[in-house]
């Protein structure tokens, strides 16, 4: 394990650095950009804990982590719903509930099933960097939308996510014998990339999907996507617990419980509600950017959980997303897209 003494000058630097270049910039901000980013931070830090659930419940499944914590996620829901519900339902059509089933299906059940996967094969440190390659593939698709701020503009920011991920991953190759063999950290971090798919699907069609309903607020959304999502996961319940191994042991089905429910009322719960918040206050190729405090985050608390400081090129990977996310804010409020 490096020693903490050579890396925490570089960390502070990046921290002071990063405090006092996101101060100036919140000083030109809208208020409600201003909500927005924030909104999206702290959506970050609650999603960076998904990174390290895996670890904790090592002796489950993916496929049963996945669906632990869904089920949590609805039974918290309904009871939280029940008093609004015969009003929300009038205001939700058929194509509002066919697309909270696609985005609970993509964006939460099929997402954690590779996250798991790859955190449990490769580590969560570099299943979050590569996740963290969602500001390219949001911001590409945002930049399609009407009003969005010309791609050309967004260019650097998108080559320092690039940069910062292509540093982990090829860090996270050379040293595969941290987790395994070198086949069992590539499957990993293609584990990663499915993740990073379903992730991108999930933002964007969200995105869409809530803006469609403006008479229903964040939180409201967040919940009925809970909903939808528990009722999929009694599907996958039955054969992700029946067809595989479960441990015996009390402790380790406490832990488990504790670990889904806590990540259903922090990440999903209150995450998502953040989130959802977010992304009406500000244009998808801004949004994509805000992905990387999740990204952010997980590192954090991945460097925790290992009870390591981040190596070299770590620290420049980090350097380079929090670099890439500073540049697109101060793109965005120097533009002034039409839609912001």
């Amino acid at each position: 394990m490096p020693n903490g003494d050579v890396y925490s000058p570089g960390l502070r630097y990046v921290c002071f650095e990063t405090a006092s270049r996101v101060g100036k910039l919140a000083q030109g901000m809208s208020r409600d950009m201003l909500m927005g980013v924030g909104s999206g931070l702290l959506a970050g830090a609650l999603w960076g804990f998904v990174f390290i659930a895996p670890g904790l419940t090592a002796d489950f499944t993916a496929a049963q982590i996945s669906a632990a914590r869904y089920l949590a996620y609805g039974l918290i829901a309904v009871p939280l719903l029940a008093p609004r519900w015969r009003a929300l339902s009038r205001k939700l059509t058929r194509a509002d509930w066919l697309a909270l089933v696609w985005l609970g299906l993509t964006g939460n059940i099929v997402y954690y099933v590779f996250l798991s996967t790859a955190v449990q094969l490769a580590g969560p440190a570099p299943t979050s960097l590569i996740v963290g390659l969602l500001p390219v593939v949001i911001t590409l698709i945002g930049a399609r939308e009407k009003g969005a701020i010309p791609l050309r503009a967004l260019a650097p920011s998108l080559a320092l996510a690039v940069a910062g991920v292509a540093l982990i991953s090829f860090t996270s190759l050379a040293q595969g014998g941290a987790h395994g063999s070198w086949q069992r950290q590539a499957l990993g971090l293609l584990c990663a990339g499915g993740a990073l798919a379903c992730w991108a699907a999930y933002a964007v069609g969200n995105a869409r999907a809530i803006a469609r309903v403006p008479d229903i607020s964040s939180q409201d959304w967040s919940l009925l996507l809970g909903v939808a999502t528990a009722a999929q996961c009694v599907v996958l319940a039955v054969p992700a617990f029946a067809l595989s191994p479960v441990p015996q042991s009390h402790e380790a089905w406490l832990r488990f419980s504790a670990v889904s429910i806590a990540i259903a009322i922090g990440a999903s719960v209150i995450g998502n509600a953040l989130w959802n918040s977010a992304s009406r206050r500000l244009p998808l190729t801004m949004m994509g950017q805000l992905v990387v405090f999740e990204t952010l985050f997980a590192l954090l608390y991945s460097f925790g959980w290992e009870r390591r400081w981040p190596t070299l090129l770590e620290v420049t990977a980090i350097t380079a997303l929090l670099a890439g996310v500073w540049w697109c804010a101060a793109t965005h409020r120097i533009e002034r897209p039409a839609h912001d």
